[in-house]
């Protein structure tokens, strides 16, 4: 197996076969899905690209894995709209279920499991290559981690909508999943490293993008309180 050196940054990026989206048309009207024109909230179930909106790269995993510090399946940043490997299911957190559809919440927590290897996204008190940071990995087997697999999302209102930028904090250590540009070297030019960050600022912003979303499962309420990012 092709692993990431700890400084050097170097591993061999392994691109999913055919665009998802092509994959999920034929079910999505049994499913239940919607387009992203349709549905402005962000649900449980729901399988999506997220954008780092300072660095304009998407989250992104790959069967390959960490050099140093934990060892773990790495987790990276990448410019292309259209890789594979950039899709997460939204989930609820570590030994619930959130069923399909169900509206996530400002301030809930959930799992994100990477749809090419079944392993969620992760942090725990390992040093990042590149940045010296906290580790981000992806870890588990066929989506089912551990505690650490969990991230309560930040955003305003009572729901996460999906023209908004929010914030993932790391339910166990409290840091904020990060881009600050570090970039690995070949044969990954240009792919950054994304760590987490113990204090917030404009690098800890993502956006949902492409995907697939499943239709709530009840109307979204109107709320005008707000919670603070």
């Amino acid at each position: 197996m092709c692993q990431l050196p700890g400084r050097e940054g170097k591993m061999r990026r392994q691109d999913g076969a055919g665009s998802l989206l092509m994959l999920f048309t034929p079910l999505l009207i049994p499913l239940g899905l919607s387009s992203a024109s349709e549905l402005p909230v962000v649900t449980c179930g729901s399988v999506v690209k997220l954008l780092n909106t300072r660095h304009n790269v998407r989250l992104h995993s790959h069967d390959v894995r960490y050099g140093s510090g934990s060892g773990q399946q790495s987790v990276t940043g990448v410019t292309s709209v259209d890789d594979g490997n950039s899709y997460w299911r939204i989930r609820g957190k570590t030994s619930t279920v959130c069923e399909r559809g169900t509206l996530v919440k400002c301030g809930q927590s959930v799992r994100l499991t990477h749809i090419s290897t079944g392993r969620n996204l992760h942090s725990h008190h390992f040093t990042s290559p590149l940045s010296g940071n906290q580790e981000v990995s992806a870890f588990g087997d066929d989506g089912e981690g551990d505690f650490l697999d969990d991230w309560t999302v930040l955003c305003n209102g009572e729901y996460w909508q999906r023209d908004e930028e929010v914030r993932f904090r790391h339910t166990s250590t409290d840091v904020l999943l990060s881009i600050t540009g570090e970039q690995y070297g070949r044969p990954i030019n240009g792919q950054r490293e994304v760590h987490g960050m113990a204090y917030s600022n404009q690098n800890n912003y993502w956006k949902v993008m492409e995907g697939i979303f499943m239709k709530p499962s009840e109307p979204p309420r109107t709320d005008t309180s707000h919670s603070e990012l």
